[in-house]
């Protein structure tokens, strides 16, 4: 097919899958990633002086991570690699980086945005205090520089993650002082059905909870968190258990987190059209069944097209890079794409049993006190975004963000968006998918001043290759 240029925003599962099969079609794509090897978040790397077991970093993901980045790095000489760099805008033709080299604009013809998700948080009354962290933050200290986040550490909120990272810290000699979920254990029973399609996944999700509960770690379902307490820093934790009897946790860490939300700042600052996804209960870019976004020459795979997982990333990466060379006069295998949708339809139902056996406790958002802050980077409190609904008939996130400040700070709304829109669901007594969505802005993250550096004084754009 006829050479173009492209590129690919992200290394993970889907960014790694994504640029093989455009490589095995003869096209040398920009892969540019924020981290300093390929991976992503699952996949993560460690640094270069460390030399730990893939088991010990991976688990039972160890093979697939060796492949992940065996494949990756086979693709290093037939790809232009751009580690450590950060795609801080995008208009249609052209993106602004920022890294090692310094500033660049590169031209492309298309683009393939595998962008991955983070955590979903709710705030409570003392997050912000130091110690508290979120379970994928408690999950790179760990993976990434072999580090615990406190000596006794306590999870809390909902979802495979939650077990996962508790039982890697404890099986990394970490005090693990519980586990507290505010699924019910009746949800999960209810949900196996669905989950059964998840086959290995399911096993290795009972695995942890057996692990865990070998170890001796208390395991608790249906809480109601309340607050983290301490002064300097963390000291325990209050929450309120099933039968509604309040319990205080001795931990000097506390990691916490309800699912994963998908990154979209990219696709919005491309003009993509989004829509609301229940199942993931955030407002996501609309793509065909094989990743075409509704802006011409616009591709999206992994979890920032909606979280479903590694595995699921892995064929949506390959699915969207073969609707691309399709769509650029490539000779793709249908047969093999209509494999490839049917293998997603699988793990999507997965998915939808996981949310039904950890469903997003939607109802905290009511609990939260007034004087709880809700945007960290502008000292936003709840108080002030309900007093704006009701006095001011701030009646969209968007007005909120108006009248309060409340997601105009370094994350853009990146951690506290989704659970304001949920606090103005509950004060306004209306769905989230009626209040609008926090609109992406460049910089999509905090970047310096000589970063932003327009490339042309910093001596000038450059093609992709």
């Amino acid at each position: 097919m006829t050479a173009h240029r492209i590129l690919i925003v992200g290394a993970g599962p889907a960014g790694t899958r994504a640029a093989e099969t455009l490589v095995a079609h003869g096209l040398r794509p920009v892969v540019v990633d924020e981290g300093q090897e390929s991976g992503g978040q699952i996949y993560r790397r460690e640094p270069p002086a460390f030399s730990r077991k893939g088991r010990d970093l991976y688990g039972f993901e160890a093979l697939k991570a060796a492949r992940m980045h065996r494949v990756f790095d086979a693709l290093k000489e037939r790809i232009d690699y751009r580690p450590a760099t950060l795609v801080w805008n995008l208009s249609r033709g052209d993106a602004w980086l920022a890294g090692p080299r310094g500033p660049e604009r590169l031209s492309y013809d298309a683009i393939l945005l595998a962008s991955g998700a983070m955590d979903r948080v709710i705030p409570f009354a003392g997050w912000t205090l130091p110690g508290v962290y979120t379970l994928g933050g408690a999950q790179v200290a760990l993976k990434y520089q072999a580090c615990l986040v406190g000596k006794r550490t306590l999870f809390m909120g909902t979802g495979p993650l939650l077990y996962l990272v508790a039982y890697q810290y404890a099986r990394h000699g970490g005090e693990v002082r519980g586990v507290l979920d505010t699924a019910r254990l009746g949800q999960g029973i209810a949900a196996l059905p669905k989950l059964a399609s998840g086959g290995r996944t399911l096993l290795k999700g009972l695995y942890y909870h057996a692990r865990l509960h070998s170890r001796g770690v208390p395991m608790r379902s249906g809480i109601l968190p309340l607050a983290a307490e301490g002064g300097a820093a963390l000291e325990g934790f209050r929450y309120r258990d099933a039968k509604g009897r309040e319990r205080r946790i001795a931990c000097d860490a506390l990691a916490f987190g309800f699912g994963l939300r998908s990154e979209t700042q990219l696709a919005d600052l491309l003009g993509c059209d989004f829509r609301f996804d229940p199942l993931n209960r955030q407002w996501l870019p609309e793509i065909d069944a094989d990743g075409r976004a509704s802006v011409e020459r616009v591709y999206l795979a992994g979890d920032g097209a909606g979280a479903t997982g590694a595995d699921a990333a892995e064929l949506r990466g390959e699915l969207a890079a073969l609707a691309l060379v399709k769509d650029h006069g490539g000779e793709v295998d249908e047969r093999h794409m209509a494999r490839l949708r049917r293998g997603l339809s699988r793990l999507t139902r997965f998915r939808e049993g996981l949310e039904a056996a950890f469903p997003f406790p939607r109802h905290l958002a009511g609990g939260i006190s007034d004087e709880t802050i809700l945007c960290r980077c502008e000292a936003v409190r709840a108080g002030e975004l309900r007093a704006a609904a009701r006095e001011l008939g701030a009646d969209e996130i968007n007005r909120v963000k108006a009248f309060t400040r409340l997601g105009m700070g370094r994350c853009q709304g990146r951690v506290c968006g989704a659970a304001a829109v949920e606090v103005l669901a509950h004060c306004l007594g209306r769905e989230v998918s009626t209040l609008g969505r926090l609109r992406g802005q460049a910089p999509v993250k905090p970047l310096s001043i000589a970063q932003a550096t327009a490339p042309e004084e910093a001596g000038g754009s450059e093609k992709a290759a």
